[in-house]
């Protein structure tokens, strides 16, 4: 299968990372595979000086920074300054992915020569900031949309009335994400990804934390990110922070801890959740994105949104366990991470790719 991949820029971040294994895995499977993508945009001078003038700091230039695209198998391209992807820069194929909302714009208005259209979504964006109406309108375009929960296929379903929705897991990458059984620590130890953006719900983690120290006085917090800490939003007094690690070093940050905090109010799946359970550590979860499904059979608690003394109580639960109880649902985490691979999502992805080109040559996926 010819097969375009329509990226919004190339970066380190999650949603990135889990096209591109994807496009890889097609790849290597011996399809035809392409990625094309502008370079990231510059943003304006006001924009810079507002980051400056909040403590972010003045923006800095990307050129040369690491990607999640690069050492694949697939051909790539970027183009030489940023503006929407067009006809002349993509292949003639059997299927055209749109892999954000703005790119589902571009997609929608590249000719039938560039294969039928799908639209692969790993997040519901309607947060402060984004331009809402633009966003809702990519889910009503005539694209096969494919989706990695099953909170946005009901969302296609009962937003858009769309119940053809092919839905395809994250899975998480087993060579990089593992841990041997272990016991849990001598010093109870909880963990957090750390982002200063409110849809992430790291105050509720903080707060979740504070509160479950006063009564476990010993409790340690680690955490990392992408970027500094916020003053808006600091860190409790005594928490380890790691600043941008290695991938390498990501493991042993996840299996440093008894649980994982994940408090985030919106997600479109939530993968700190499974590369911590693959690394034997049970997630402490608000029912946002894919925690509830990947919870439903152990290996972690789900708590109540918003709710940072239901997520105390959590902490305080798995911090409280004999070792032998840490040890099974430290176990459980494990083998529900690893039961769903990423060449299981592969074939998955497959079938709905087939499924794009099938409902286009009926004629389906066509504009009115």
């Amino acid at each position: 299968m010819r097969i375009t991949f329509v990226f919004p820029e190339a970066n380190m971040t999650g949603g990135i990372r889990v096209v591109a294994t994807h496009a890889d895995f097609l790849s290597r499977r011996g399809h035809d595979v392409f990625v094309i993508y502008p370079p990231r945009r510059e943003p304006p001078f006001r924009q810079k000086l507002r980051s400056f003038l909040n403590g972010k700091g003045w923006p800095r230039k990307w050129e040369g920074e690491p990607t999640y695209l690069d050492d694949k198998s697939f051909k790539r391209r970027m183009l030489p300054s940023w503006r929407p992807i067009a006809d002349e820069d993509v292949p003639d194929a059997d299927v055209v992915v749109a892999t954000w909302w703005e790119t589902a714009e571009w997609v929608k208005k590249l000719s039938p020569s560039k294969g039928a259209k799908a639209y692969f979504i790993q997040g519901y964006e309607l947060y402060e900031g984004m331009p809402q109406v633009r966003l809702k309108a990519t889910w009503a375009f005539p694209m096969h949309k494919i989706v990695v929960s099953r909170w946005l296929q009901d969302i296609a379903r009962t937003e858009y009335g769309d119940h053809c929705v092919s839905l395809v897991p994250n899975s998480v990458d087993l060579k990089q994400f593992y841990a041997p059984a272990r016991s849990k620590n001598p010093r109870p130890r909880v963990g957090m990804v750390y982002s200063g953006g409110g849809i992430k719900g790291c105050d509720v983690s903080i707060e979740a934390y504070e509160l479950a120290s006063r009564s476990l006085p010993e409790l340690e917090l680690v955490a990392f990110g992408h970027h500094p800490t916020r003053p808006q939003l600091p860190l409790p007094k005594g928490a380890t922070y790691t600043q941008a690690p290695p991938q390498s070093q990501l493991r042993e940050l996840y299996a440093s801890c008894d649980a994982w905090l994940f408090g985030s109010r919106a997600e479109g799946f939530g993968l700190p959740i499974l590369e911590a359970m693959a690394c034997r550590t049970p997630v402490i979860a608000t029912p946002a994105g894919a925690a509830p499904e990947i919870l439903a059979s152990g290996g972690g608690l789900l708590v109540r949104p918003e709710d940072p003394a239901d997520m105390c109580r959590a902490i305080l639960e798995i911090c409280h366990l004999k070792d032998d109880a840490w040890r099974a649902m430290s176990e459980r985490a494990y083998e529900t991470a690893t039961s769903y691979t990423w060449e299981h999502a592969s074939d998955r992805l497959v079938e709905a790719l087939a499924l794009a080109f099938e409902r286009y040559q009926r004629g389906e996926l066509r504009w009115e």
